[in-house]
């Protein structure tokens, strides 16, 4: 069996004045100029979500040990 390397390009051909290459090429030029490329959404830096995150994370510097899951059931006699 021979592995015959082609020199073609697969997939869909882009187009080089298109919306979508300007922004790219807007984004790339602004990571060479030492830019910030922010991604996806940002966080809510007040919500109980990322104070629950930040109190995670001190106890984790704080260099306390940091329980996973869900807490064990208790068992009740009855």
């Amino acid at each position: 069996m021979l592995n015959e390397n082609k020199s073609s390009k697969r997939g869909r051909p882009t187009v080089e004045g298109s919306a979508r290459q300007a922004r790219l090429a807007a984004r790339a030029a602004r990571v060479a100029a030492g830019g910030e490329v922010k991604r996806g959404r940002p966080a809510n830096q007040s919500s109980a979500r990322q104070a629950k995150l930040a109190a995670k994370a001190a106890k984790l510097a704080a260099g306390e040990s940091i329980k996973r899951g869900r807490p064990a059931k208790v068992e009740v006699a009855a």
